[in-house]
Parts: structure tokens; C-alpha cells; sequence
């Protein structure tokens, strides 16, 4: 799950615009401090409706109520409103208890919540000029918010206090466990640094805030700025009529008419590279998105890098870590870098390996057709699946007519979550929505009771941030009685008015995939809100949404979806085997570019203040070439300059996560196919252990909790082809001791 980056996620430890920071709670004796973001004396404007609980169904917000100019007054008002409520709480002249002090945290802020939920959701699926100001405005405020509640003493010593006598305090395991997150997130976020100190990391904080939401907005706006403009239709030889009417239309919208634009993703690859016939023009393509970000003009993001990367590694050492990696590995289910890094230490050889065979199987059909160059990175998709074809007889491009959108969400998603949970799902057209292609529908439980509210916005649009995420609008907590209202959002290219969208097969798993993720939102049965559906660590909360992907493929559910959009006949299963036989294709260039990106992300991150580089691109080589991984032909998933997950906040030295994950999942998977498929029985047991269980235990014992065992990586090595001689010294059991912070 890559989820935009927010302002504020109240109580999220995996906020996304704040580094080093875990749940978000106010500071009452700060309250008039200087960079306190908002007076008290603001009122609540009645025509304002982000500042009153909404009586829609599930407390869905009533976008179409919301103007994008009720943000910036509504944060000044829920920001005042929170800072008294912890004022009460820190300056309370009674003992501390856990009713008086963590209950009452953990009651506070249900203002600020709904508007930076609201706020975080839209600033990422469907931005303006209006959002991004008060983004841009309010990024320092709501850091210097966040500082004002963990850097406050008289806060913390009850917290302290409280934690130091836990075991006699007779807790329940969860509230025992939301005791013991509070201290951890306010020791992490320099609770206990002296008052110099502090005053440092609150101006680190701010710019760092500052900074990362420059970051994310510059990406996406040379994102939208770097599409190719080719002037002929002779020129996209190879694109299908639907891919040539969308660029036909996306140059006209570009006031372009008579033109062809073809947009670019955030990833390094382009889906057009795989079709194109014209090589030069492939190259154009793939050079245009390597160089984003990184060549000049207003939105290079070179040097907001360098000070974003300087900033970590300074924050980390106050902090009295050795780098941003290790601050931000402590707090995650691998521990630390040594653990990370015998890992990825293990996984690139044999995918670098297996990319090399790849490219020579590659390099030998051009030489075939007397192509007379050699291999380049905007060759590989075409050819590749040229390979395939010859390979497995299979043209990946023969599945699209049978993969339409609706039948893959409606009787692919939707009934493998009716077969393994025993879900329904009705859609609400009732329901006002942000964007007319967001679709909105109530899921109920196998009870026939009303379960949740899902969002579906699958469509890509210039407003709109790269990748693909889960969000919450309003989470699930038994304290506020809350059932949750969760959303998916993809990038899928909308084709012309009255043509069907047909999806890739990798769209396809990539909707399973966040569909994981929203029945982790919408499964979770927890008390505190602190815990609620995905708030787990980083490094977990991927595991469960790849376990998603197994239904996918599973035969059962791909007859029900995989029916052509004209005629309704299921897939052949003559091509259906082809495609499952092809599943392990290509799996080094897909195993490499990831851990490029990976391991590049890692470098940045376990550097020491004094090491941080003076040019970027020249680093990012030297990276990528200690590592083993620079293999021209596989570039990075995400370059330095455009890699989101790194440099905005959320996946700071934690891209690793995917691949950690997938050991869990792949292990998992291995279980379920064990113990009978498909069945309710296996869904409830996953439901019962883990998806219901959000934050409130630890997670690796969650996992044990459903497999009865160890993780064991044998399983991801088999699904991804790179079996041979590594032995499964990587897997998450072995853990080693934790080294004193330097």
C-alpha cells in the first residue's frame, strides 16, 4: 500500500508527512508558544461542515458539501480545540491514571481527526491549487502541533509515570499495550532530550514537514508536465486503438489537438514501452521518465533531497541513533539494519542473476530479427514479451478483452471476499462522492449485518497522486462506536467515453492487492482508535494485502471473473494455463528494479550527517554499483529524484517492507493451500487472528497466531524463481540481538 502522503493522520504512527514521528497527541503548556499554529479565540463557522460530525450513514464525509476553502479555517479551529483538551489532561492537578491521562488522549482530537483525514485523503486523490496551498501552509503548523504534545514535560511525566507502574495498574492486554505504545512514541519523539534539545528537533520537525510535501507536490507537477508529445499516429505502431485514443484525448485536454500525449507513471517503466514499435520513441519515453526531477527547472528535486536526507540523519543522531534507518527500523518487525540488510544482501544476487538470463534471452531475439542494437531499458517490455510469447505460446495482450473492470471487482474482488469471509456488497448511489468516477458501496457481514462503507476510485486524472493506496475516512473503534469508511484508489488510464476499461493482469492483482488492505480497515474489531485496521508497523502492513493476491489466480474466482467484456465466454483454458504456467516470468527484472529502489532507499538512510553526498545522481550510482544492482537494462523501480515512498515521509528506509512482507504472505499462502483453499473456515481464522486485530498485539505473533509457526522463506525464494542454495537465514525469526544506540 503506498499511500499519499498526509498532513495529519491523528493517532497514525505510519503518518506520512511527519519523519520520526508516531501517534499525534497536543501539548497543553505549549499552547502560546510561538510557532503554535492557531489562536484560541477562533469560533466554529457554522456554514463549515468538516466541524461537525456528519449524518450520513458511517459518518461518510458529504463531499458535496465540502468546499476545498473549509480546510484552512477548520484545521485553525480543531487544532485549538485539541490543544485545550491536552492542556486539561497535562496541567490536570490529579493523580494520573490511565482513564485520567491515556483514555482521555486517546478521546481527544476527534475534530482535528475528521479534518485531516478528510483533508489527507483529498490532497492525495483529487488536489488543486487550493489543497496544495493550504498543504504547502500547513505541513509546518500541524509538525509544531505534533512537537507541542510529545516534547511536553508535564504530558510526559504522567505518561511516565503511569508506564513505570503498569504492572500493578491491572490493565486489560490492550489497554496494557496502548500504555506502552504512548511511552514508546513519546521517548521516540524526544520526550526525553533536555529543552535545547527539543527546541532543535521542533525546527528540524517543521522543515522536514516543510520539505516533504515540496517533495510530493514537485513529483506529481513533473509528473503531469513530462508526458511525451508525439506529433503522428504512425509514430504509436504497436498501441492498441484504446491506448491511442486515450493519448488522442490526453493531448487535446492538453490543448494539444491533433496530437498524442502519453503520459507518464511515477514508476521508472511506462505501461506503452511493452507495445511501441517505434524504438526511438520508446527511448524518448523511458529517458523522459528516468530524467524527472533530476534535470533542471522548477521541479528538480536534487537538493530538496540532500536537505530532506541531511535533516533525517541530523534528527536521527539528537535522537542518539546512528542513522535515520536505525530511528526508524527499531520501532518495525525487523528490528534493525543488520537484519534489512542480510536480506536484501541475500535476495539480489540470484535476482541480478536471474535478470542477466533474462536479458540475454531477450538480446537473443532482436539479434534474431537483426535489430542491431543492443538491449536498452526501453527495449525490455517489448521484448520481453516476445520471450514470453515464444516461451509459453502467450501474449499477455490476448487476456485484456477478458480482464473489464467491473467484472474484475464485482465477481473477482468482491466474490472472493463472499467466498473466504462471507461479505456482500451493495453499491450506494445515494452516497455523494469527490470525483464522478468514485464509486461507493455498503459491505455487509456474513451475518447480514452492515459492516462498512468502501470507496472505489480506480481512474488516474491529473489531480491525482501516483501508485496505488488504502485510506480511511473514519476508522473502526469500539470506543467512539465507529464503523469504518475505507477507500481504494488505483492509477488505471480512463479510455474514451464508451469504451470498456480493460485491465493489465498486474492491475488486476494490483486491485486485489489494496482490496487486502480495505478488508484490514474494514475487519478491524479493536477498542482504541490508536489500533484500528492498518495501523501496524510498516513493515507489516503489507502482509496481509498480498495475501489478498492469492485469490487472484485462484481457479475458483479467476472463472468468475475472466470473462470477455463482448461476448461473456470464459477465458480459454488453454490461455488461462499459459498465463498461470508465465507467472514466474520475468521475475529478475521485477525482483531487480524493485530492490534497487530498495537498497537505494537504504543508502540514503544509513548515512551519518557528516556523509551525505553533494550530488545526487552521482551517489545514486555509486549505490546501486556496491550493491550489484546496477544493471543499466533494470533500472530502479523509483529513482532518487522521483521516489515518493523515500523522500515524502512514509516509506523512509522502510521500501524494504514489500519483500519483508511477502515472506509473511508467501509463508501464509503456503498454509491456506495446506489447509484446504478457499474455505470460510481458513478466511475466519485469518479474520479472528490478524485482520481483526489492527495494531493491538504484536504482529509477528499475530502471523504465529494463524500459521502456528515461524516465518520460513523458502516459499517467497520458490514463488519468485530464485531458489538454489540460500538458506532461510533471512527470514524474520532470526533477529539478531539489538545493537546499543550510537
Amino acid at each position: 500500500m503506498f499511500k499519499p502522503f498526509p498532513l495529519f493522520r491523528f493517532r497514525s504512527h505510519r503518518s506520512m508527512a511527519f519523519a520520526a514521528l508516531a501517534c499525534a497527541f497536543p501539548a497543553g503548556h505549549l499552547l502560546h508558544a510561538a510557532n503554535s499554529p492557531t489562536p484560541r479565540q477562533e469560533t466554529k463557522p457554522a456554514d463549515n461542515p468538516l466541524l461537525s460530525e456528519s449524518t450520513l450513514p458511517y459518518q461518510m464525509p458529504p463531499f458535496d458539501k465540502i468546499k476545498s476553502e473549509h480546510f484552512s479555517p477548520a484545521y485553525g479551529v480543531a487544532l485549538a480545540e485539541h490543544l485545550e483538551e491536552v492542556e486539561a489532561i497535562a496541567e490536570s492537578k490529579e493523580e494520573p491514571t490511565f482513564e485520567n491521562t491515556i483514555l482521555a488522549l486517546e478521546k481527544s482530537g476527534v475534530t482535528l481527526t475528521r479534518v485531516g483525514n478528510i483533508f489527507s485523503n483529498l490532497a492525495g486523490a483529487h488536489t488543486n491549487p487550493v489543497l496544495q496551498k493550504t498543504e504547502s501552509e500547513m505541513a509546518p503548523k500541524l509538525a509544531a502541533h505534533e512537537d507541542a504534545i510529545r516534547l511536553n514535560t508535564a504530558l510526559f511525566a504522567r505518561i511516565q509515570k503511569l508506564y513505570d507502574q503498569r504492572a500493578q495498574l491491572g490493565l486489560d492486554a490492550e489497554s496494557a499495550y496502548l500504555l506502552e505504545r504512548y511511552y514508546k512514541d513519546f521517548v521516540r519523539a524526544g520526550a526525553k532530550l533536555s529543552e535545547p534539545d527539543k527546541e532543535k528537533l521542533k525546527k528540524m520537525n517543521a522543515e522536514l514537514a516543510s520539505l516533504q510535501t515540496k517533495f510530493s507536490q514537485d513529483v506529481l507537477k513533473e509528473k503531469n508536465a513530462a508526458g511525451v508529445l508525439v506529433n503522428g499516429k504512425a509514430e504509436l505502431a504497436g498501441m492498441s486503438e484504446n491506448d491511442i485514443a486515450a493519448a488522442a484525448s490526453a493531448a487535446k485536454a492538453d490543448k494539444k489537438e491533433g496530437k498524442f500525449l502519453i503520459a507518464l507513471q511515477n514508476t521508472s517503466g511506462q505501461p506503452a514501452l511493452s507495445s511501441l514499435q517505434n524504438r526511438a520513441l520508446r527511448e524518448r519515453i523511458m529517458k523522459a521518465s528516468l530524467a524527472r526531477n533530476s534535470h533542471g527547472g522548477e521541479f528538480d528535486t536534487r537538493e530538496t533531497v540532500l536537505k530532506i536526507a541531511r535533516l533525517r540523519a541530523e534528527q536521527a543522531a539528537l535522537l542518539g541513533y546512528a542513522n535515520h534507518a536505525t530511528y526508524q527500523l527499531e520501532d518495525q518487525t525487523a528490528r534493525n539494519i543488520e537484519t534489512v540488510n542480510k536480506l536484501l544482501g541475500e535476495l539480489a544476487p540470484p535476482a541480478v542473476a536471474n535478470a542477466h538470463k533474462e536479458a540475454a534471452d531477450i538480446q537473443a531475439v532482436i539479434d534474431r530479427e537483426n535489430g542491431n542494437f543492443k538491449l536498452g531499458s526501453w527495449d525490455w517490455s517489448l521484448y520481453a514479451e516476445k520471450v514470453l510469447k515464444e516461451r509459453y505460446a502467450f501474449d499477455e495482450s490476448e487476456l485484456k478483452p477478458y480482464l473489464e473492470i467491473n467484472h474484475v471487482q464485482q465477481d473477482g474482488v468482491f466474490f472472493a471476499a463472499g467466498q473466504v469471509y462471507g461479505l456482500t456488497f451493495k453499491e450506494r448511489k445515494d452516497l455523494p462522492v469527490y470525483q464522478e468516477d468514485v464509486t461507493v458501496f455498503e459491505v455487509y457481514d456474513a451475518d447480514g449485518q452492515p459492516l462498512a462503507l468502501f470507496l472505489s476510485d480506480m481512474y488516474a486524472r491529473p489531480s491525482k497522486r501516483g501508485g496505488a493506496w488504502m485510506n480511511e475516512y473514519v476508522s473502526q473503534s469500539d470506543l467512539f462506536a465507529n464503523k469504518p469508511v475505507v477507500a481504494n484508489h488505483l492509477n488505471i488510464p480512463k479510455p474514451p467515453a464508451g469504451e470498456p476499461t480493460l485491465l493489465t493482469f498486474d492491475e488486476v492483482i494490483t486491485m486485489f492487492h489494496e482490496f487486502g488492505h480495505a478488508l484490514h480497515g474494514m475487519f478491524s474489531h479493536v477498542r482504541y482508535p490508536r489500533f484500528s485496521g492498518t495501523n501496524v508497523p510498516r513493515d507489516f502492513v503489507e502482509f496481509p494485502s498480498q495475501v489478498n493476491e492469492m485469490w487472484a489466480v485462484w481457479p475458483q474466482v479467476l472463472k468468475n471473473y475472466a470473462k470477455h467484456y463482448q461476448t461473456g465466454e470464459p477465458m480459454p483454458q488453454e490461455l488461462l494455463d499459459k498465463m498461470l504456467a508465465s507467472r514466474k516470468f520475468d521475475q529478475g527484472f521485477k525482483t531487480t528494479e524493485y530492490l534497487a529502489a530498495t537498497l537505494l532507499d537504504q543508502a540514503w538512510h544509513q548515512l551519518k550527517p557528516n556523509e551525505i553526498p553533494t550530488d545526487v545522481l552521482a551517489f545514486e550510482a555509486e549505490a546501486l554499483k556496491k550493491a550489484g544492482v546496477d544493471f543499466p537494462a533494470v533500472p530502479p523501480r523509483y529513482r532518487t529524484a522521483y521516489f515518493s515512498h523515500a523522500f515524502a515521509g512514509g516509506y523512509s528506509a522502510g521500501y524494504y517492507s514489500y519483500i519483508w512482507s511477502e515472506v509473511l504472505d508467501a509463508d501464509t499462502v503456503q498454509w491456506i493451500k495446506q489447509h484446504g483453499g478457499m474455505t470460510r473456515e481458513n478466511g475466519d481464522r485469518f479474520r479472528q487472528t490478524l485482520l481483526s486485530r489492527g495494531g493491538s498485539e504484536d504482529p509477528l505473533q499475530q502471523f504465529k497466531n494463524f500459521t502456528g509457526g515461524e516465518p520460513n522463506i523458502a516459499p517467497l525464494l520458490d514463488r519468485r524463481g530464485l531458489t538454489g542454495d540460500a538458506k532461510p537465514a533471512s527470514a524474520p525469526q532470526d533477529i539478531p540481538p539489538e545493537k546499543p544506540k550510537s
